[in-house]
């Protein structure tokens, strides 16, 4: 078992940055970032695998995700942000590596989520 807790969410004009924490309690290769806007399908956003990354085209540019395997920690760094990128963040561990990184039923372990609310 794995747990995860995100941070660093809160309310950002448009064009501003964000980055989001996820302390686990165990550091696993592949690691990810999705998010699920009311109303919407969770979303894969980014994930890793030893040192390896992988985004979908929306965050492509604009965000950047990494890890430090010592301090048991996933990162999101989020700028240029959007309206669009109002949702709540979720990190993801424990991949069974059968869906693809994206699709939510690969993830074992999901965080409580932190909410990223972004204004025009």
């Amino acid at each position: 078992q794995v747990e995860l807790v995100e941070s660093g969410g809160g309310s950002m004009q448009a064009g501003g940055s964000l980055r989001l924490s996820c302390a686990a309690s165990f550091f696993t290769s592949w690691m990810a970032w999705f998010r699920q806007a009311p109303g919407k399908e969770r979303e894969g956003v980014a994930a890793i695998n030893y040192g390896q990354t992988y985004y979908s085209d929306s965050v492509k540019g604009r965000f950047t995700i990494s890890g430090d395997s010592n301090k048991k920690s996933l990162y999101l760094q989020m700028n240029s942000l959007k309206p669009e990128d109002t949702a709540m963040y979720y990190c993801a561990a424990g991949s069974r590596a059968l869906y693809g990184w994206s699709d939510r039923r690969d993830w074992r372990y999901w965080g409580q989520g932190t909410q990223v609310t972004v204004s025009s």
